[in-house]
This record gives structure tokens, sequence and C-alpha cells, in this order.
């Protein structure tokens, strides 16, 4: 090839150069670091992402760590999301902007010694071409290598290494500049590979002429600006965080102020507060919520109201017919205490009559007797006599009191083995009513056991079970048992119970402190228990007003 036509070729170099596409050679990573940034370096919002995770306590409880975690939550991905997309457009502008201004520089150093390089070169020419190129771009940082067929040329060291396959086949079957971003010793590179060309007026596209330039460019410059941009976002997630944070806090204390207000008031409600009222502030769901707890409040304490003033009115007149009662009932039991005394002068039809009308005032007197009881512990006026005595020799004075002891199997411990303090009589009556209750509805034999249950090293408790071996309680009437006016079978609704006894001897047991139980036996019949605590120590007055279950 003469000399003007070669001179000609590389005059053209720049002007094909110049209008041509650059072909990308795929970015070979030989330690997988620089190229993947965003995976190398972004790890510090992830990792404390994960930290601030692993510190919330699970499973969530509470209306306030749900809230803060969720906007906790979406404050973290906004950030990393909108701190992800701007790395990626400020990374890509970087690199962008460093490799094009790399690119330019070293396309117009080569096309200037390219013109005076002849063809075939001498390692001597290419030497000379390296040499040119560095001395144009000094304090760069470069190391450029020429090449031509097995010659080589390179300064200020060897970059054979850092030149991957498949850029050397791109350059030396291409015409278009190459470059790709390699990382190598723990350092990013760009390396660029420039074949150079020459043109013939014979022919429509330039040739290549063999002779290429490869140049590597280290890019701490621009790692440390990424590394920057990273530490950036970091801080900036961190930020938005705590803003997050703060929000969710207050915006938790606005839902929560009137949420645990109606808590406050629940709770004032179901210890019988009903006029309790919440304040009610805006017109939200809270807010709404607030209006039917008044409503709801209002209502029930109406119904409540009413059901007292009823149940006042029943007492009160339960009282009062039972106090009208004794005087004439006292009278009756008089006159008919003379009639039988009279009875066997009596025909038979008269004297059969006299008794009738003896057994009914006596139930009548019992019932009104039962029912001003009742009116009492209803009326909170109950008092109970302490006296300190032997259970064991109450109880058989209970059973010899009324004729029982042939009818009662005991099972007692000695006199004189178990003293506590309660009411002489009305642990007399407790006691004559569940037996009298096992003698009338169970069958014989009826038992009687008292005996002492430890339950901590202070409290024992005086445990007396009485039971039978009758048919039993109904499992439905089980629940039942205590209340007032309830009879286990609708056969006994003209029996001579009132339905009164059991509830009178569940008040007094419960005046006591103690508990009352009813239960059917495996082997047939039920049992009552009743549990009454000893006391160690004596109080100082022999009085005690009844209290509250």
């Amino acid at each position: 090839m003469s000399g003007p036509r070669v001179a000609r070729a590389r005059k053209t170099v720049r002007k094909r150069d110049a209008v041509r596409n650059r072909e990308v050679v795929g970015d070979r990573e030989v330690v997988r670091n620089h190229e993947a940034v965003a995976a190398g370096e972004g790890r510090g919002p992830v990792r404390f992402l994960r930290a601030v995770l692993a510190k919330t306590p699970l499973p969530l409880r509470g209306l306030r760590p749900r809230l803060v975690v969720a906007f906790a939550l979406v404050a973290v991905v906004s950030a990393l999301s909108t701190g992800a997309l701007a790395f990626r457009e400020a990374r890509t502008g970087v690199l962008q902007q460093s490799q094009d201004s790399v690119i330019r520089q070293f396309r117009t150093s080569v096309d200037a010694v390219a013109v005076y390089t002849p063809l075939p070169p001498r390692r001597s020419d290419l030497e000379t071409a390296v040499n040119q190129v560095l001395r144009a771009n000094q304090s760069q940082g470069w190391q450029v290598m020429a090449t031509y067929g097995s010659l080589r040329a390179f300064t200020p060291g060897d970059i054979s290494d850092k030149l991957s396959p498949e850029l050397r086949r791109s350059v030396g079957t291409h015409r278009a500049t190459v470059f790709q971003r390699v990382n190598a010793d723990g350092h990013p590179y760009l390396v660029v590979g420039m074949p150079v060309t020459y043109d013939t007026s014979e022919e429509k596209e330039p040739r290549l002429s063999g002779f290429a330039m490869y140049l590597v460019v280290p890019q701490n410059t621009e790692q440390a600006y990424v590394q920057a941009m990273v530490g950036g976002i970091e801080r900036a997630t961190l930020v938005a965080l705590c803003l997050a944070v703060v929000l969710a806090l207050l915006a938790a204390g606005g839902v929560l102020r009137p949420v645990r207000a109606l808590r406050r008031a629940t709770r004032r409600m179901a210890e019988g507060h009903l006029d309790i009222r919440l304040a009610v502030n805006g017109s939200d769901e809270l807010a709404d919520l607030s209006r039917s707890f008044n409503d709801t409040a209002a209502a029930l304490e109406r119904s409540v109201a009413e059901l007292r003033r009823l149940e006042a009115r029943a007492r009160r007149f339960a009282a009062d017919v039972s106090h009208e009662l004794r005087t004439p009932l006292a009278a009756m039991s008089a006159v008919t205490d003379v009639l039988d005394e009279n009875a066997p002068h009596l025909d038979q039809e008269t004297g059969d009559a006299l008794r009738l009308v003896s057994e009914g005032t006596s139930r009548l007197s019992v019932l009104v007797e039962d029912l001003m009881e009742i009116s009492r512990f209803d009326a909170g006026a109950v008092r109970l006599n302490l006296d300190e005595v032997d259970l064991a020799e109450s109880v058989r004075r209970t059973l010899a009191a009324r004729g029982w002891p042939g009818r009662v199997e005991t099972r007692l411990p000695r006199p004189g083995t178990l003293r506590t303090r309660v009411d002489p009589r009305r642990l007399d009556v407790v006691m004559a009513n569940l037996v009298g209750n096992a003698l009338r509805h169970g069958a014989p034999p009826v038992r009687l056991t008292m005996t002492v249950r430890e339950e901590r090293a202070d409290v024992s408790w005086a445990v007396i079970e009485v039971t039978d071996s009758g048919p039993g309680i109904a499992e439905e009437a089980m629940p039942h048992i205590f209340e007032r006016f309830y009879k286990a079978s609708t056969a006994r609704t003209r029996s001579e119970s009132s339905g009164l006894g059991l509830a009178i001897t569940a008040e007094n047991v419960y005046l006591h402190g103690g508990r009352v139980s009813a239960a059917n036996r495996p082997e047939g019949g039920s049992v009552f228990t009743v549990e009454l605590p000893l006391h160690r120590e004596s109080p100082d007055t022999d009085e005690t007003t009844a209290g509250a279950r």
C-alpha cells in the first residue's frame, strides 16, 4: 500500500469512528464485585432493615407495635426503592460520562499516532505509538498496549491479563471501538480496545489494518463516588425510618387514645358503674364507636335501673308479706296448738280436718320464716354471732335435736380436735337443711363425714360431706340447685319443701367465707360438700357484719 493512500486512510479513521456505533462486549467481572455495585455496596440498608426486623417482637400483640412496624416498613421500602432508582440512574450517568470521556480522549490520541505509524509496523513503531499516547494523556493513570499480529508493545506494564478473550476477538473482527469494565485485584478498571482501519477508494467499507491499541484506566474515583451515593442512601433511609416511627407513634397515639378510653369505660361498666360515658370528638369511625358505646351504656343503665327497681319491689313485697303474716300466723299456731290437744276427743272427720289445718299452718310458718331470712340476706342486715365451737360436737347436737342419730351414719373427728369460729345457729341451719334434704329426697344410708384439708401451710378447710344413696340430681337441675324456689322435680311443687332451704344454706356458708357444692356420686346418690375455713387466730370481735360473697 502506497504512502499517500495509507495516510488518506488513516485520516478518515476519526470521521468514520465518530459516526460508528460502539459495540459493548458483555461486562466481565473477575471478582464479581465492582460491576454489581448495588449488590456489593448496597448491603448496608439491607443489613439495617434485617436488624430492625429482627428486633421487632413477634407475635405483635398491640395496635401500637403494629402501626409502628407498618409505618417503618412502608418508609424503608419507599426509601430503598427511591434510593435504588436514584442510585441506578446516577451510577449509570457517572460511568457513562467517565467512559465516554476516556474513549473520546483515547480515540483522539490513537488517531494522532496512527497517521505516523507505518504498516506493517515494527516493534519500535508500536513502542513509539504507545509512548505518544501516554505523553498526550499524562496524569491519567493510563496503561496502554499496541498490537500487530504477534508484535506487542506496552507501558508502563503488561495489561494482557486484563483483556478478556471476548474483547480481543471483537477488536480483531469488528471495526468499532469496544470496551468493558472489569475488576482485578480488588480494583475496578475500564478496558478499551480500538482497532485501526484504513480506507481504499475501491471498497465501500474501511478495512482492518491488524493494528490495534488497548487502554486500561483505573476507576477508583468513580467507585468512591458510587460508595458515597450508597452512604447517602443509607443515611436517607435511616432518616426516613426515624420520621416514619415518629409519625407512627403520633398516629398510634391518636388512634389508641379513644380505644384506651373505651377500654377503661368498659372495665368501669363491668364493675357496675353504668353511668360512665365517653367524650365524643370528631366525626370519624372512632367517634361513631364512642357514640354507639354511650347509647348502649345509656340503654343498659335504664334497663338495669328498671330491673333493680322491680327487684327491690319484689323483695319489699316479700318482706312486707312475710312481716304481715307473722302476727296472724302466730295466732293461728296458738289456736292449732290448743285444738291439737283436744283432737283425741273430737270425731274422726273433725280430727282429720284439724290435723290438715295444723300441718298447713306449720308449713306456712316455716315458709314465712324462710322468707324473712331471705329478706335479711337481700337487705344486707345479717350479722354473724361468732363463737369458737367444736364442729363435730355442734353437728352431733344438730342431729340429736331432730332425732336423726339413728337415721344418719356419721364419721366425725374426736371431740376437741376440730375447732373454729362460726355462728352456731347458722351452722345448725346449714347442717339441718343438708341432712333433712338427704333424708327427704334421697335414700338410706345417709352419711355425714367431716375431714380437714390443708391447702397451704397457713390455710386449711373443714370439709363436711352429706351423701345419700337415692336417685341423685338431674343434670339439668345441677346448675340451679341452690337457686331460690327451685325444685328439681315438678312432682314436688306441692310438697312440704318451700325451695328456699338450699338457698339459705348457701347464703349462710358464704357468710362464713366458705364454699358449698353439689354433685352426683358415681355409685349412685348425691353428695353435698361444705367447706369452711379454719381460723388459726381468733378475731378480736365476736360479731362480724355479713359481707359480699
